[in-house]
């Protein structure tokens, strides 16, 4: 079998590669959260540099009691035990794949690495288009119809979304979740962006991420408590995506304790650990202390103001596109232009209008089909994080400021959106 190199992680490798070429690149491709270390948090891991045992599989106590702590916070209350540590959320996700039996149903579109990893597990996927409101989780009258003629094992939904950056509403995921327990379908939930619900108006400093980020972001654990396992990590909403920091939280119940038991043993087979620095961080890190507060507070506000922005120039260009709710993240249809695009572009097909977008104005973005969409249909993922600074001190400044939009290079980024959309359509 041959497994190529993640879409995401490939494309971002391609475009930086470019950017080192001398080439001036718009990157709006990969989903990095494009924000600064919190000087605190960076702290807690240099005074856990010396940290060099194993440690316990599932993760220290300290940290395990920290994030159960964090997921109560959340409205979902959680013991210790039930918590399990891992570099990343996507080994929790791969193991949880591998492990649980049955085949595998995905929202369409969907992140790259649900499919790759149930291919990797053996595991034949199927594809449920996703509702009109909002991605992340499957139709579902289609999902229904799939499972009255198959009978898979796992249900993968992403709460909130990545790749379209919406929220199921909770009574369209109430419904997903009562067909999952008709049918006897294990939940994996992915809610890696949960913290990251845009703020409807100015949050206040120091208050806690439950207070807006969370409100309103609906919980397949809370829905179907004995069958759901709930992935997340620190990448996003706290931005450490490079310190690989992830974690589950595993239902109380006789279904939840072998699941558990296979997690840990898969976990003690392929990375042991989470490396001890790490879970120490990690712990202080959920612990919502205040410093972490409002740097999850101002990203949320940061995030919002600029995905709205990218959003705007989608449509103005004439694109159909679901307004974020959410994250980072972007993804707009062309098909309202699919005879201008041919008829200026000779371009037919998302990954032609990705091409297009790039090799003619330098502008990166990933074609649906990688997320398995429909090839022919003229759909991208857009991220928007990577535009807030090509430094430290500009990914500062965007953080901290009241307009960023006003902020020269995020304001010249849109411009530059604006004017290669408006070539590529013909809506100049």
């Amino acid at each position: 079998m041959r497994t190529r190199q993640s879409a995401t992680l490939a494309v971002d490798a391609a475009l930086r590669a470019r950017r080192a070429a001398g080439e001036d690149v718009l990157h709006l491709a990969f989903g990095e959260a494009g924000l600064p270390v919190p000087e605190a948090v960076a702290e807690r891991l240099r005074a856990a540099a010396r940290l060099n045992g194993y440690g316990p599989v599932a993760g220290s106590a300290e940290a395990r009691e920290a994030a159960a702590g964090w997921f109560g916070r959340r409205g979902l209350p959680t013991d210790a035990g039930r918590v399990v540590f891992a570099p990343g959320s996507k080994p929790l996700l791969y193991a949880l794949i591998a492990a649980l039996p049955g085949d595998v149903v995905l929202p369409r579109p969907s992140w790259v690495s649900y499919a790759a990893q149930s291919a990797l597990a053996g595991k034949r996927v199927h594809r449920v288009p996703v509702p009109d409101a909002a991605g992340g989780i499957p139709d579902p009258e289609a999902l229904a119809a799939l499972l009255a003629r198959e009978r898979p094992g796992v249900l993968v939904l992403t709460v909130p979304d990545n790749p379209t950056g919406t929220v199921a509403g909770r009574e369209v995921l109430a419904e997903v979740c009562a067909l999952a327990e008709r049918h006897g379908l294990a939940v994996v939930a992915d809610e890696i962006y949960a913290d990251l619900l845009h703020p409807d108006g100015p949050s206040r400093a120091g208050e806690a991420p439950g207070a807006r980020g969370t409100e309103g972001t609906p919980s397949a654990a809370a829905l179907l408590p004995e069958r759901t396992v709930v992935t997340t990590g620190l990448s996003k909403a706290t931005a450490l995506g490079g310190w690989r920091v992830g974690f589950a939280r595993v239902p109380e119940g006789p279904w939840g304790d072998a699941v558990l038991e296979e997690l840990t043993g898969v976990a003690s087979e392929i990375w042991s650990a989470l490396a001890a620095p790490m879970q120490a961080a990690a712990a202080w890190v959920l612990g919502d202390p205040p410093e972490v507060r409002d740097h999850v507070g101002a990203s949320r506000r940061l995030h919002a103001a600029v995905a709205r922005a990218v959003h705007a120039e989608f449509t103005a260009a004439g694109a159909l596109c679901r307004p974020p709710a959410a994250g980072f993240y972007l993804y707009p249809d062309f098909g309202p232009l699919r005879a201008e695009l041919a008829e200026r572009t000779g371009v037919s097909t998302g990954a032609e209008l990705a091409a297009a977008l790039l090799e003619r104005h330098g502008v990166g973005v990933l074609a649906g089909a990688e997320f398995g969409d429909d090839p022919a249909a003229l759909r991208f993922r857009a991220a928007t994080s990577l535009l807030y600074g090509e430094t430290e001190a500009e990914r500062r400044l965007a953080l901290g400021s009241a307009d960023p939009l006003a902020l020269p290079w995020i304001s010249g980024a849109l411009t530059r959106l604006r004017a290669a959309l408006a070539e590529v359509t013909g809506r100049a």
